[in-house]
């Protein structure tokens, strides 16, 4: 399974048709800020599933602030990362996902790519596809393997 994990769009939705084009996901994953952008990949890509939540910038738009989930025997846990400070450190979200049992945990905010793996929970941000050097990250999980990339249009 080939999951395309994108955040922090902020309208550039040129940015996210060109890394759906590039990289032909079964997934795409948005963690928020202009999550009203999704509704325009979900109309031009139907077949391919789409989950969001929502950013700082995206009060007033219905969604979640955080979803968990389970794809491929894998625990997701996604959020924009504002609600945990995540420009200030990443203790306490990854305290969150710890506690939640997560496999995968996926945020944005910080328009900074990061990928680390810690005590078996992968951490990942995808950086901004919106604005700056235009980020995102892409996870493929195959026969339980899960391999993590960032990568920039």
């Amino acid at each position: 399974m080939k999951i395309l994990v994108m955040s922090d769009s902020h309208g550039n939705i040129n940015n996210m048709l060109s890394a759906v084009d590039l990289e032909t996901p079964d997934v795409i994953l948005h963690l928020g800020d202009h999550i009203s952008d999704c509704s325009d990949i979900t109309l031009l890509h139907p077949e391919t599933l789409l989950r969001s939540v929502r950013g700082n910038c995206d009060r007033g738009y219905p969604g979640l602030d955080i979803d968990e989930f389970v794809m491929e025997e894998k625990r997701f846990l996604m959020t924009h990362g504002h609600l945990f400070s995540v420009k200030f450190g990443r203790a306490s979200i990854k305290k969150e996902a710890a506690d939640r049992g997560a496999d995968i945990l996926l945020f944005g905010h910080t328009h900074i790519q990061h990928h680390t793996v810690a005590d078996k929970l992968i951490v990942l941000n995808p950086g901004s596809i919106g604005v700056g050097t235009k980020e995102y990250a892409v996870i493929e999980i195959n026969n339980g393997i899960i391999e993590c990339e960032l990568k920039r249009l």
